[in-house]
Formats: C-alpha cells, sequence, structure tokens
C-alpha cells in the first residue's frame, strides 16, 4: 500500500456488545479497504478510553498510543447511537481527547437511530467545524430492526446508501489529504497554516 493511501480511523461509539453500530461500521470499513484503503478500526468494547480529563489524559499510556492513530488518519468515520437526540458518552469521550488532529480532515457519520439520526448528525458537524474539519455533507442513519438481520445489513436501501458513503468517503477524503498535505507544506496563507511544523530556533 503507497504512503499516500487514504487512511481512515472507524470508530466504533458503542459499548454494547451487540452493537448495530458496529456491525454497520464493520461493514463501511471492509467496503473501503476493498477499494484500497487502509483501515484502522477504534472499538471501544476492546480498547476502553477512559474519560477525558485534562489533569491525566494527556500522561497516560491509552492516549499517547492512540494519538498517533489520530494523527495518521485522513478520514474519521464516526459511528454513535443515538442516545435521546445526541452522541453516546463514548463517542463525546473520543472527540474530547482530540482537535489539532482533527484539523483539515474528513468527518463520515454513521448515526444507529429509529428517528432518522438528524440532531447527532448535525451536533457531529458542529464538533468537526469547531476542531476546523470537514465533514460529508449528508450522513448515514439506520434503524436495526428495519435494516439488519442477524448482526448483518440486510436492507437494499441500507446496502446502496453504505455503497455510496464508501465511494464518496474514499472520493472526497482523497481530495482533502493531497490538499492539506500540500497546504502543511507550502507557505500560502490558510487555516492549517497554524499546523505548518515551526522553524527550528537559530536556524
Amino acid at each position: 500500500m503507497s504512503q499516500n493511501a487514504l487512511k481512515v480511523l472507524a470508530v466504533v461509539g458503542s459499548l454494547n456488545r451487540q452493537s448495530a453500530t458496529r456491525v454497520v461500521v464493520n461493514d463501511v470499513a471492509e467496503k473501503l479497504r476493498a477499494g484500497g484503503v487502509e483501515v484502522d478500526v477504534l472499538d471501544f468494547f476492546q480498547e476502553p478510553l477512559a474519560l477525558f480529563n485534562t489533569d491525566t489524559t494527556y500522561d497516560s499510556d491509552v492516549f499517547k498510543s492512540l494519538r498517533p492513530r489520530a494523527e495518521r488518519a485522513d478520514v474519521f468515520l464516526l459511528g454513535t447511537p443515538d442516545y435521546h437526540g445526541s452522541v453516546s458518552s463514548a463517542l463525546k469521550n473520543f472527540l474530547d481527547h482530540f482537535w489539532q488532529e482533527f484539523a483539515g480532515k474528513l468527518f463520515a457519520t454513521v448515526v444507529a437511530s429509529h428517528e432518522k439520526g438528524l440532531t447527532v448528525t448535525d451536533q457531529l458537524r458542529t464538533v468537526a467545524r469547531q476542531c476546523y474539519a470537514w465533514s460529508l455533507p449528508y450522513g448515514v442513519s439506520f434503524s436495526d430492526k428495519e435494516d439488519l438481520q442477524e448482526h448483518q445489513v440486510a436492507s437494499d436501501v441500507l446496502k446502496k446508501r453504505l455503497e455510496m458513503f464508501a465511494h464518496d468517503i474514499q472520493v472526497y477524503g482523497d481530495v482533502l489529504a493531497t490538499q492539506r498535505r500540500a497546504d502543511l507544506a507550502g507557505t500560502q496563507p490558510g487555516f492549517l497554516a497554524r499546523y505548518r511544523p515551526r522553524a527550528s530556533v537559530g536556524k
């Protein structure tokens, strides 16, 4: 796989052992891998993440191991159940851990919801905007009772939606990743200028 192959961090924001969110995030991850994308899955059921605490988080071993994975990603595929019209605590906790690592990158959202997950999608777009990230102009929402059977995607409507979703993640993720690299390496003004490596003092 080439050095500039698109890199996606797929986040399963559910702690449920039988999570419907996990089923769909993993389905998208497999579609992306089939298209040559490098996908890293972060599943908090398998990799617990302590609550964000500014006094302790940055010195923790878990944060130190997770941060390079976030830095490396070009795209964040964010999956969450709809809990009372909001994101899950597990996903919100992940988002609280990072902000510089999101800048100039793409958010793509998956919401398990019986009510279309519109408020959840909007909240994730707000996080993207506040962290200088981009987001796809749409998210994927689904209902586990209608769209899944035996822990697999079953409905034709969702299958087609996920094919489009994976395609758009790859196409627009590549566009943004290419431009992000150029902006970080360049000298032109732009919001990513603040993230360029600073020249060593004395040079």
